[in-house]
């Protein structure tokens, strides 16, 4: 972030060092002028984005239903993530990009809450670095669940087709993927900060996020509506191929009462996973595609904070859809926060089901056929 302040000097001694020119005497008219040293308050002035100098009634009130949000996903996701360490029946790939998700929703969290530290009249007292700072957060954040969102539809693709309860993926190959995940979101997360701004260039400034070019956001929120085409394209063969394998097994074999269970499970999951992605991600990826195409008769600064919200809410909800609905993971959270009742001898826990019932159907032949906890 350094860069900021030091760009600028760096430039101008290099151009009067190659001209042989001193001061602005033979400053080229073609040289854009940046504003590394201004305010945040010009930017959001150039913007003309409202920047408050007191605290209203509807900042405080969005600051507190963010914090209490944040709280949540926070606690929810340690309890996903430690259920995941204790449970030696986690150590598998998918609840590896479990944890991982639960870790970038975790990081969201943080960010968010930064972000509520650091909004409202406090915007205005920010430097350029920590504004940027506060932004890439979110950025990295929020880019980091999406994709591991992805990743599990991926892997649960794989696991479906091949009959599989669990991926055969190494752990090696499940490290280099969340590697991968975490570099894919660190750089689209920083890249604003490192030179994809509009400090050289005013006429390109956002007006959600007025040190951003309306590039970036357009950018961005393609690139996040393409993740959730994919994923839809991902779960809906998933469907589709069950359905069609559960119908051929059915017309050689008497009817099993499990296979309907496994394709209503299944469409239960899909419509909750696309169905929660759907309505928490895309009305802030198309405000902010309205804003990066430089709609001028969109409102969009009306719904800014209320649509961030609401993706921070996926947050919570992915530890819902992903964790609570798998038995073996409830039972885990009832064994940490009950821990105290386990220190007692005369406390027997629940044993769990030996037939897996809610980790995966069975076919007649024995085999797997998919999880049900998708």
């Amino acid at each position: 972030m350094e860069q900021l302040s030091l760009f600028p000097a760096a430039g101008t001694a290099m151009l009067e060092a190659r001209s042989g020119c001193s001061g602005c005497v033979c400053r080229p008219a073609a040289m854009k002028h940046c504003y590394y040293n201004e305010s945040v308050g010009f930017f959001y002035n150039n913007s003309r984005k409202e920047l408050t100098t007191y605290w209203r009634t509807k900042d405080v009130l969005v600051v507190a239903l963010g914090l209490t949000v944040s709280l949540i996903v926070l606690l929810t996701n340690l309890l996903v993530i430690a259920a995941i360490i204790i449970n030696r029946r986690f150590h598998y790939p998918i609840y590896y990009l479990l944890g991982n998700l639960a870790a970038a929703d975790l990081f969201a969290g943080i960010a968010y809450m930064f972000l509520m530290f650091h909004t409202g009249p406090r915007t205005a007292e920010l430097s350029l670095k920590t504004w940027f700072i506060r932004q890439s957060l979110l950025d990295t954040s929020l880019t980091a669940s999406v994709v591991n969102l992805l990743a599990i539809a991926v892997e649960r693709h794989q696991t479906v087709l091949t009959m599989q309860l669990h991926s055969k993926m190494s752990n090696q190959r499940v490290m280099i993927l969340i590697f991968c995940i975490w570099a894919t979101a660190l750089l689209l997360g920083l890249i604003p900060s490192y030179g994809w701004h509009c400090l050289c260039a005013l006429e390109e400034c956002s007006s959600m996020a007025p040190l951003y070019s309306r590039s970036y956001l357009t950018f961005w929120a393609i690139s996040n509506l393409l993740v959730f085409l994919l994923m839809a394209v991902v779960y809906a063969h998933i469907f589709i191929y069950v359905k069609r394998k559960m119908g051929r097994m059915s017309a050689h074999t008497s009817f099993h009462p499990r296979y309907r269970e496994t394709v209503v499970g299944l469409v239960k999951t899909v419509t909750i996973i696309l169905g929660a992605f759907l309505i928490c991600w895309t009305p802030g990826q198309v405000v902010l595609l309205l804003d990066g195409l430089g709609c001028k008769s969109c409102n969009v600064l009306a719904v800014e904070k209320y649509v961030l919200l609401l993706a921070e809410i996926n947050s919570l909800i992915n530890a819902i859809v992903y964790s609570y609905r798998d038995n073996e993971m409830r039972s885990t959270f009832r064994r940490i926060l009950c821990s105290i009742c386990y220190r007692n001898p005369k406390y027997t826990p629940t044993a769990v089901k030996p037939n897996g019932a809610d980790r995966g159907s069975l076919s007649l032949n024995g085999h797997f056929t998919v999880d049900s906890s998708i």
